[in-house]
């Protein structure tokens, strides 16, 4: 058995943050080295996350990584922050897999840029199963003339719509170029038919308490409906993805949207 991955995670303190810790310490080829995280700075990481047998303080200073010799950092932050400590992974050449939602297009190119002594993957959807329902979308595209995406997330998620929904339309949109116009010609009130995402498919964003990450394609053509649908009802449906991304991200140069390459 080779050396283990020396494994960092951004963010440690939160929700995501503290499920990815535990998933690391659970896989006997990764260490979990070091933690950063500005609003729990110097509070050993065991009692931030709940994690046994880990003994070292979290940090709020990514400079701190290159002293652990940090191989791979997870990000489950929020935007700003996350364009932070991109940052410091490219110019510390170290692996980046990011969960952090909004981005677009545009940064991708940027990160790209940066990235050229390590290599940073981007996920839109960590869970397995919400790789699996993206792909099935694009492959029923072609056979449906119109669809709509309702994606629902608990009440803490601060962008709309989801990284998911977005990257779900893109590829039913670059799968098919046959799309009905939406029929509407006025709305009662604004905004009911939902965003216009890639080729005019409509997107409607629910933020609701209890819930944690849901999506369903509806698509239609004549006589029938076909409804593909996803639900992660607790965060441990990211963690797989997660692990498998860590694994594999140094076999990945530069930037990688998305785990269909780690999924063959």
């Amino acid at each position: 058995m080779g050396t283990a991955l020396r494994v960092g995670v951004f963010g440690v303190g939160g929700r995501m943050g503290k499920a990815v810790a535990h998933a690391i310490c659970a896989e006997p080829d990764l260490d979990f080295v070091a933690a950063i995280d500005p609003s729990y700075e110097g509070i050993d990481v065991g009692e931030v996350t709940g994690v046994s047998g880990c003994t070292f303080l979290v940090s709020s200073d990514p400079g701190t990584l290159v002293a652990d010799q940090v191989d791979v950092m997870v990000d489950f932050t929020h935007r700003e922050a996350a364009e932070v400590n991109l940052e410091s992974c490219a110019e510390n050449g170290i692996h980046a897999v990011v969960g952090t939602s909004g981005f677009t297009e545009s940064d991708h190119v940027e990160i790209e840029k940066r990235f050229t002594k390590s290599n940073c993957l981007i996920a839109p959807n960590f869970a397995i199963g919400a790789v699996l329902m993206m792909r099935f979308a694009e492959q029923a595209a072609r056979f449906f003339e119109t669809a709509e995406i309702i994606e629902l997330h608990h009440d803490g998620k601060l962008d709309a719509p989801s990284g998911t929904a977005i990257s779900t339309a893109e590829r039913m949109a670059a799968a098919s170029s046959e799309w009905e116009p939406d029929p509407t010609q006025s709305e009662t009130i604004a905004h009911a038919r939902g965003a216009s995402g890639p080729a005019g498919i409509p997107i409607h964003s629910i933020r609701m308490r209890g819930m944690i990450a849901h999506q369903e394609i509806v698509l239609g053509t004549a006589g029938q409906t076909l409804t593909i649908r996803h639900d992660s009802i607790d965060r441990s449906s990211f963690m797989p993805g997660v692990v498998l991304a860590v694994r594999g991200i140094g076999d990945l140069p530069g930037l990688t949207v998305g785990l269909d390459p780690l999924l063959g």
